[in-house]
């Protein structure tokens, strides 16, 4: 028998509890939540890897996209919180990224990782449907360029870690300050963040 490694991304003792009486799942890291996890991660070559921080949506697809470059096939699972709608799955594509609720009971977190190894990507129905009961005017792309920004990176970097150009960054970072009211960037950062769409 084949046993799924699983890395985590944020904090780890609430994961390995639930997976502690796993003969086939193991876990073999925890690793902060930062730039460098994708280069990171390299090292344990995880089947899946949790998320589970306060990080939002917006702030961990970048990493998907990383990650996913680096190691093919790694599927990804995020532990969100249904009360903070910047956690919640995005209205389009989550770019193979699956959604649970971090307090999901033990057999269907089990459950969920066993699915995963085998291609599936999952949205737990109930996150599904608190994102359908958000107001989402601002983009998924938007809030990850937002993100970034938010994390101190320059315009240029934001750009290039997105494949986008300049402009367009600019123009991203335009509809958000328009959408949120806000007078500038960062205080389209400071409403977001208190709304619950960025950490």
């Amino acid at each position: 028998m084949e046993v799924i490694r699983v890395l985590v991304a944020g904090d780890s003792a609430p994961v390995i509890r639930l997976l502690d009486e796993e003969v086939d799942i193991r876990v073999v890291g925890e690793l902060p939540f930062d730039s460098r996890l994708a280069v990171r991660a390299l090292d344990f070559w995880p089947d899946v890897i949790v998320f589970n921080s306060d990080y939002m949506v917006s702030q961990v697809l970048p990493e998907v996209d990383e990650i996913r470059a680096r190691i093919p096939g790694c599927a990804m699972l995020m532990l969100a919180d249904p009360s903070k709608r910047g956690m919640l799955p995005p209205r389009h594509s989550s770019r193979g990224l699956s959604f649970l609720a971090n307090d999901a009971k033990a057999h269907l977190f089990v459950d969920t990782i066993r699915r995963l190894v085998e291609g599936y990507c999952v949205i737990q129905p109930r996150l599904q449907v608190a994102s359908l009961g958000t107001l989402k005017e601002i983009s998924t792309r938007e809030l990850e360029v937002l993100g970034l920004a938010a994390e101190g990176e320059p315009l240029a970097a934001v750009a290039e870690r997105l494949s986008l150009s300049a402009r367009t960054v600019r123009n991203y970072l335009s509809a958000v300050v328009r959408k949120t009211g806000a007078r500038n960037v960062l205080d389209a950062i400071r409403i977001a963040r208190q709304d619950g769409w960025l950490h």
